[in-house]
């Protein structure tokens, strides 16, 4: 059993500042994909707060995000104190969000260890997840390592990243044997092409990049003035205001729009050579655009995935969504309709073909532009 003393010096970073431009019209700039509720009665976001709910004190969660969105995170989380939901003035992509919440978590505790995780994925099985996360806990309190969670591959994905997996990790002497198998990491790689991603696959050494990482707060700072040192400058400058919100708020804003954009994988994963990977054995979707839907909603035999009072002749795998008030939903019926998106809200309607999803952000740029259309981003 854990102690308190331990709980109270574990945080968890919830980085929750993202637009989610591919599930428009569903997804706005105020309310976007980590806000909206897309698989049942709570939120992305809802979600990721209950999944982590058993491992570390509410009073110590933290939800980075930015001034649009901050106002429906506070709303949707009324039990987390206000103060620990913290905006970006600008967005400065996943270094500058983990060096913010390394911060937050030193003014709180130096001996601390913090989880950083997005808030918009998907783990339908909350108990195999928080094994993991407990267990990547623990290595990240037991030495100086940075641990990153990695998803054994169930297909030959090119939306992801991958991690090379090396030799699997004795336990350290005097520790507890952990359920959870580790590695060392090898390396980081980008999105890679078909061909490249099945070979990974078959290797059996890759792991899926879901973006979750522990490591304690001397650890990461110590990486920071390793390799982006004007990162751990930041880093020490807003520990000395961040237990005062309105002093680091003003802090930010002076300091924000100039620190360098590059993302935590950059700027630290594929540089460190501490890095250790968490098996993650457990089932995980980011559920990056609408035809990702269809891997969650039961479909029907010819594959159509409905979350819409739906009718069709003729029509195979669609993606049918209707997110209107419940006053104004009437059937949606399609005739010889193939591999579409059809989405509808109280003020949009998306059509899509499905190989298209991820133009949808360039859609998206197009209403941005249109003085007439910007209402609905």
């Amino acid at each position: 059993m854990k102690s308190t003393a331990k709980l109270s010096d574990r945080f968890v970073i919830i980085m929750a500042g993202g637009r989610g431009e591919r599930f428009w019209p569903l997804s706005r700039e105020k309310t976007p994909k980590q806000l909206i509720k897309l698989l049942g009665d709570k939120s992305f976001l809802q979600q990721a707060v209950a999944n982590i709910l058993p491992l570390v004190p509410l009073k110590n969660i933290f939800i980075i995000t930015n001034a649009a969105q901050a106002p429906e995170v506070r709303k949707q989380l009324p039990k987390l104190p206000k103060d620990n939901v913290v905006a970006e003035p600008v967005g400065r992509d996943t270094c500058a969000a983990v060096t913010l919440g390394a911060a937050l978590v030193g003014a709180r505790s130096t001996t601390g260890v913090m989880a950083v995780l997005p808030a918009d994925h998907v783990i339908p099985d909350a108990r195999k997840f928080q094994q993991v996360l407990a267990d990547a806990f623990s290595i990240a309190e037991q030495g100086q390592v940075i641990v990153t969670i990695g998803i054994k591959p169930t297909e030959p994905a090119t939306g992801y990243g991958y991690i090379q997996t090396g030799n699997e990790l004795p336990t350290p002497p005097g520790a507890k044997k952990t359920r959870t198998v580790f590695y060392k990491a090898e390396r980081f790689v980008e999105k890679p092409n078909l061909e490249t991603a099945i070979a990974y696959v078959n290797s059996g050494n890759y792991r899926w990049n879901a973006g979750m990482f522990v490591w304690s707060f001397i650890t990461i700072t110590n990486g920071l003035e390793k390799h982006q040192p004007e990162m751990c400058a930041a880093c020490h400058r807003w520990f000395a205001v961040a237990a005062q919100p309105a002093k680091l708020a003003k802090v930010l804003a002076k300091e924000y729009p100039d620190i360098k954009k590059i993302s935590i994988d950059f700027a630290l994963m594929e540089k460190a050579h501490n890095v250790v990977v968490a098996d993650g054995a457990f089932d995980w979707d980011d559920l990056g655009a609408w035809p990702a839907l269809a891997r969650h909603v039961k479909q029907d035999a010819e594959g159509n995935a409905a979350v819409a009072d739906f009718i069709e002749v003729d029509s195979a795998r669609n993606i049918i969504y209707d997110a209107r008030s419940k006053a104004r939903r009437t059937p949606i019926a399609v005739v010889g309709l193939r591999d579409t998106i059809l989405v509808q809200t109280d003020d949009a309607v998306l059509v899509a073909d499905k190989s298209q999803a991820q133009k949808i952000k360039e859609l998206v740029k197009k209403l941005a532009a249109d003085k007439r259309l910007q209402k609905l981003v």
